[in-house]
């Protein structure tokens, strides 16, 4: 159930993101549901990896890079789902992500 909600919320996030002015467009509700699937499924699988690979750079920038892994997830989820664009390329990737992770946090806690 906590699954659901957590989905639930990161695709009303992504249909909040995509009403500002940083280049994130997505189609519809079912389109942001998908895309927050293979958001989620990519923070599991992908994300751990290239913060494993990355750690170098990540002690060298004293944890900034750690955004750039976040918009590259961004990117692969952006680029996998139809429907989920992104019209600045990386710049929208790395705002999206940054709002993405904002939004969730204040939703996830009205939800609890």
């Amino acid at each position: 159930m906590e699954i659901l909600i957590s989905l639930l919320i990161t695709a009303i996030s992504l249909l909040i993101i995509a009403q500002l002015p940083i280049g994130v467009e997505v189609d519809s509700f079912w389109k942001a549901l998908v895309a927050a699937i293979v958001f989620g499924i990519l923070n599991a699988l992908v994300k751990p990896i290239l913060i494993f690979l990355s750690i170098p750079l990540t002690i060298l920038t004293l944890g900034l890079f750690l955004l750039i892994v976040n918009a590259i997830v961004f990117g692969l989820a952006a680029a996998l789902v139809t429907g989920f664009r992104l019209r600045y390329g990386f710049w929208s990737a790395l705002f999206g992500s940054i709002c993405l992770s904002f939004i969730n946090g204040i939703l996830s806690n009205f939800v609890g």
